[in-house]
């Protein structure tokens, strides 16, 4: 078996956890369109499909309609308005959704160039855990890391040491 690289640490780690709980023989609902990382899945035989593109916020016809057995939501729930919506509307048994976390020491993301790529969430894990909690998931198992920079000041530094991305694996209460 060859090493897998990966361009980034939150996707070898990403990939790590999926793996830790996710066979491949499941199919999986990734939400949000094709990706890097959607690669990553299927090129590691992983059976994945993408929502559209459509605002979750207001259409979860495809999530409502999938036959997938996993839903994967990586970096999209910090941009819903109503995650909790999508949470309930999710009829597969297993799910693994990571976020970014809120730092103190920052502000939400908002692109200058992007309208639609800014976070109207960024969670404290404990809110996190509580949204799935509420909308009828129970947490199996989560992990934290760090996202550290080489760039020079207090904040790359804080960095260094400050979770940045939570990563959970929950299963449906029935």
């Amino acid at each position: 078996m060859y090493e897998q690289t990966f361009p980034h640490k939150r996707y070898k780690l990403t990939y790590q956890f999926l793996e830790k709980h996710i066979s491949k023989s499941e199919s999986i609902l990734d939400l949000g369109i094709e990706n890097p990382f959607t690669k990553i899945l299927k090129n590691n035989n992983y059976s994945v499909t993408n929502t559209k593109g459509e605002d979750l916020d207001l259409d979860t016809t495809n999530i409502e309609n999938a036959e997938a057995t996993v839903v994967t939501a990586f970096e999209i729930f910090e941009h819903l308005l109503s995650p909790f919506t999508v949470l309930k509307a999710i009829q597969a048994d297993k799910l693994v959704i990571s976020v970014p976390l809120k730092l103190w020491f920052s502000s939400a993301y908002r692109s200058k160039t992007d309208p639609w790529d800014r976070h109207y969430h960024e969670f404290e894990d404990w809110q996190l855990d509580w949204l799935l909690e509420k909308a009828g998931w129970k947490i199996i198992d989560r992990q934290k890391w760090t996202n550290p920079t080489k760039k020079i000041g207090i904040r790359p530094i804080l960095r260094w040491f400050t979770p940045r991305y939570y990563i959970v694996y929950a299963e449906k209460i029935s």
